[in-house]
């Protein structure tokens, strides 16, 4: 064994423990969502400061400064003689290093107990509909989050949302992502203004009361169809839906369900066992590193919002899945055929809530939300006017307005969390869907000649040999033209949409 490599395996050494650790913080942050009774609050809180602030403690261990140095490697340029995965995993980690040496162990622990306590406080709010009640913790988090940002930061001028955004879509930044947003934002209102002109589908068969034990089935057999490994993960309830990784074998969802609103769950099951898929195709070779993880959060939207979207929303899907679930509720669906029930699961209706949003109008309520933090982050927009500038901006963009907090600026758990940066992932993951689908068709052919048996095992082989196994391996940007062959352009998404809607509304 030569010195480099002896060198890169005591590195992996220290990452597989704060690996670890991490996969700890998660576990605690997961029962929390899910089977913590209300009184653990407090402790908790402190039992995840405590775990965040070991975890911080051995990503900026002086041992990794030392290995760094004694493989001459300072993050500057690509080293040699190394392949793609060592490559990365000396980048990812040294970047690591570098941002968390610059932060205190205490501002750590203060986020983490921060936002351990803002989010109990956001589930009381909300179910109270009373933002004033939250507005103290968001305002401590934002604080929070701007100190973190300036710590991190390469050089004091960089702008602290752009900081807290390359965070979760490295390389990203807030005027690129707006050039995009803008581009996007016209492209949907002129397919709007086509909509309006339609033959608007009949829905009120799905507006009757559904069966919840029966909602669960489906969602489930549906989560199997797709290869989601329950025996490597699991499926619980929880107020807003997640997926979070414990380790390389345990990767967990979440879902809820409304008796009322049973496409809510179906497609809260598909996105999040979409997520779930990512992390349990990442390749054994990285198991135990960074590595294990998605490249970016819009590569992980763009896996969640195609199998949501692109696969559970289209015709194949239903031709194949409809009478399954229309002998699970006769009493809704006796006199529905598929052809309408498809047309009313494309339903497309400005609404409030961002997880019950049809896929046309999804991506406004990420560009409201993109707007709103940006504004927060920056101080142009005080946490106590933060109601009204979301009713404003919902008035704009989709024309409607919420007559409480809970619908509107309660309505996401990702602020209680500390998620600033995290929101416009969610739109560009459309894009990069729309743009992998096109790439999958040319090598498998159309995608509803794949929907028609019981398992969707040539989708999901596709999407683990080009994307799931490489984690962070690649930058999404190299992912994209690795797997397309150009960048990222949101002319495949608009493309998509506007093929897809002039057959459900004949316009």
């Amino acid at each position: 064994m030569g010195k480099a490599e002896e060198i890169i395996n005591q590195l992996k050494n220290l990452d597989a423990t704060v690996t670890r650790l991490g996969h700890i913080a998660a576990l605690l942050e997961w029962d929390q969502e899910t089977y913590m009774p209300e009184g653990a609050v407090e402790e908790r809180a402190s039992q995840s400061a405590l775990m965040v602030g070991l975890h911080h403690e051995k990503i900026v261990d002086a041992r990794w400064e030392n290995l760094f140095s004694e493989l001459g490697y300072d993050g500057s340029a690509n080293p040699e003689g190394f392949d793609d995965v060592g490559t990365a995993f000396l980048r990812e980690s040294y970047k690591r290093w570098k941002k968390q040496t610059r932060v205190p162990r205490n501002l750590v622990e203060n986020l983490a107990r921060e936002t351990s306590l803002a989010q109990a406080a956001w589930a009381g709010a909300r179910k109270a509909d009373k933002f004033s009640a939250f507005a103290p913790n968001l305002e401590s988090i934002i604080g929070l989050e701007k100190e973190y940002a300036a710590a991190i930061a390469d050089n004091s001028d960089a702008d602290a949302y752009d900081t807290l955004l390359d965070e979760y879509e490295p390389g990203a930044s807030a005027g690129e992502i707006s050039t995009v947003f803008d581009g996007l934002a016209e492209g949907l209102r002129i397919l709007m203004d086509k909509i309006r002109s339609g033959n608007a589908p009949e829905t009120g068969f799905l507006e009757k009361p559904y069966d919840i034990t029966r909602q669960d089935a489906f969602g489930q057999r549906i989560q199997n169809f797709m290869g989601y490994d329950i025996h490597r993960g699991r499926l619980d309830l929880s107020a807003h839906p997640f997926t979070t990784t414990l380790g390389p074998d345990d990767v967990r969802v979440t879902t809820r369900y409304d008796e009322k609103l049973v496409l809510s769950g179906l497609f809260s099951n598909i996105h999040e066992a979409g997520h779930g898929l990512y992390e349990q195709g990442i390749g054994q070779n990285l198991r135990n590193t960074l590595l294990a993880d998605g490249t970016s959060l819009g590569i992980h939207e763009s896996q969640s919002r195609f199998w949501e979207n692109t696969v559970g929303r289209s015709m194949a899907f239903w031709d194949r899945w409809f009478d399954d679930f229309k002998n699970l509720f006769p009493e809704n669906l006796a006199n529905v055929d598929v052809r309408s029930f498809y047309r009313a699961v494309n339903s497309v209706q400005p609404s409030l809530i961002r997880v019950e949003a049809d896929e046309v109008t999804y991506s406004f309520h990420i560009i409201i939300r993109f707007r709103l933090e940006q504004a927060l982050i920056s101080g142009d927009l005080k946490v106590a006017d933060l109601p009204g500038a979301w009713n404003d901006a919902y008035r704009d963009l989709l024309g409607i307005t919420s007559l409480n907090d809970a619908d509107g600026c309660l309505q996401d758990v990702h602020w209680s969390v500390g998620l600033f940066g995290y929101f416009p992932t969610y739109a560009l993951g459309n894009l990069y869907a729309a743009q992998f689908t096109r790439a999958m068709e040319k090598d498998l052919g159309p995608i509803p000649a794949l929907l028609g048996s019981d398992r969707a095992d040539a989708i999901l082989n596709w999407l683990r040999e080009n994307i799931h196994v490489h984690g962070r391996v690649y930058s999404p940007g190299d992912l994209c033209r690795r797997v397309t062959g150009e960048s990222l352009d949101s002319v495949y998404f608009l493309d998509y949409l506007n093929g897809k809607y002039a057959g459900v509304y004949g316009f």
